[in-house]
């Protein structure tokens, strides 16, 4: 083989390598019940806070456990543990994306990410009433322009 032919073959190893080794990496979003099936390792789950259910939470206390329970979309719950401070206005997030582990049947999480509700939705209800509302007549758009 020529030595152009080797390398060629060498590169194309490695790349094979590095993309085999970053799909070690890819994140997917597990529900609670599949959760639960694997005790201690680390699993992405996507959840609203359940709010019939208390939060505890008391920063003179400890300021660094929160405690509260998650529903995830197929309706399964479990209750979170967070030993870190409480992220701002949570409880006005619609989804909370927790990164953590099941550990005796508690979902130790590590990072929560918010998922804010939409700016627009409010401004999209108004705007449904104002048009319901207000009715525009081109014929008086005509008159105006003149």
């Amino acid at each position: 083989m020529k030595k152009t032919h080797i390398i060629a073959l060498v590169l194309i190893a490695i790349s094979i390598a590095v993309l085999i080794s970053f799909m070690g990496n890819v994140t997917t979003y597990d529900t609670i019940a599949a959760a639960k099936e694997k005790p201690g390792k680390a699993v992405t789950l996507v959840a609203k806070i359940d709010k019939t259910q208390p939060m505890d939470y008391d920063p003179v206390k400890n300021p660094n456990y929160l405690t509260f329970t998650a529903i995830d979309t197929m309706g399964n719950s479990i209750k979170v543990v967070y030993r870190n401070t409480k992220p701002t206005d949570m409880e006005k997030s619609e989804r909370i994306v927790l990164k953590g582990s099941v550990k005796d049947g508690l979902f130790e999480c590590k990072d929560i990410l918010l998922k804010c509700p939409s700016k627009y939705k409010d401004d999209l209800n108004k705007a449904k009433e104002n048009a319901g509302a207000t009715s525009y007549n081109s014929a008086d758009a005509t008159k105006d322009a003149k």
